[in-house]
């Protein structure tokens, strides 16, 4: 084969490495289009503060709230700006395999570095199914299995990741159960990454896992960066806990845009049906800016608090 016909395809071996991916946020125009200046603006603050990985699209980037030719643009365009200096690791996964497997030939298409999947949620399937579907996606190229029952109702279970294992492009899985089998991933030689970024510092240092796929990285890639790569530090994880508890009081995205919002980094826009955190909530928000430093954060504007009436919320785009 020509060398240049696989000049972008990445080792498994450097998806495996990554210690710090960030869930990036995919931010808006006010009529509901992406706004690529905005998040090529994130995206640069993430390299900055040596996050190593992106994921393109996931929930965090509202993947579910896309077409399907958003997404592969969006992954494409990642891939053209920032691919010489991150991975990047587009979410193409699907309850549907025939839609996950052309997905995925499409994000490899565009250069993706790796491939983010979830098990078929909603309509379920058996474990046999699981086993079957990842096996439809994983002969692509390097694949990271992503395993959060509380969106998509049904556990991933070790007697479905370690079959797949043999598999040489699995790179690893993000696991959202907890620290056990983290733990038991890790003893079989399993790569995992922490999906709860609560528990990723003990992930990391006490069982074993390789870092964390985060949503809190993308307002202060720094901290986070010195939480995965510089050793225990109990103290700086004791300092973040309250932004993080903040983050998720609703479920993800919902604090993250209305924080890169008030932060000035992002437009106020929302694609229904999410909607921004409560008036006190973002009022705390400030509080918690300036007890962790506003340098700490993205951006360079002042933390605000957003009045209601600030915000653009969209139905139709």
């Amino acid at each position: 084969m020509r060398s240049y016909e696989v000049k972008n395809r990445t080792n498994v071996d450097d998806i495996k490495s990554l210690r710090l991916i960030t869930a990036i946020k995919s931010p808006y125009l006010p009529d509901g289009r992406f706004d690529l200046e905005a998040y090529d603006t994130l995206v640069n603050m993430q390299i900055e503060d040596g996050v190593e990985g992106v994921i393109v699209g996931g929930t965090t980037g509202e993947g579910q709230l896309m077409s399907w030719d958003e997404h592969i643009m969006l992954i494409g365009h990642t891939v053209n700006c920032f691919g010489g200096s991150i991975k990047v690791i587009g979410n193409t996964g699907s309850n549907s395999t025939r839609e996950a497997i052309h997905a995925t030939e499409q994000g490899f298409a565009v250069g993706m570095h790796a491939a983010l999947h979830i098990n078929p949620y909603y309509g379920k399937t058996s474990i046999e199914g699981m086993i079957s579907h990842f096996n439809g996606v994983l002969h692509m190229g390097p694949t990271i299995i992503y395993n959060v029952p509380s969106r998509t109702g049904q556990d991933i279970p070790p007697h479905v990741i370690h079959p797949i294992s043999q598999n040489p492009n699995l790179a690893g899985v993000k696991e959202c159960v907890g620290n056990e089998r983290i733990e038991l991933y890790t003893n079989a030689g399993i790569v995992v990454w922490s999906g709860n970024d609560d528990q990723c510092h003990d992930s990391r240092w006490d069982y074993g896992a390789t870092g964390v796929i985060s949503v809190t990285s993308n307002l202060i890639p720094g901290l986070m960066k010195e939480l995965m790569f510089e050793g225990k530090n109990p103290t700086l994880n004791s300092r973040l806990i309250p932004l993080i508890e903040w983050l998720f009081h609703e479920p993800n995205p919902i604090g993250l845009n209305t924080a890169l919002a008030q932060l000035g980094v992002v437009r106020p826009v929302f694609r229904l049906p999410y909607v921004p955190l409560p008036f006190e909530k973002r009022a705390e928000f400030v509080g918690i800016v300036k007890e962790l430093g506003r340098e700490n954060f993205v951006g360079e504007k002042d933390v605000q608090i957003l009045d209601d009436d600030d915000f653009i919320l969209i139905g139709r785009y």
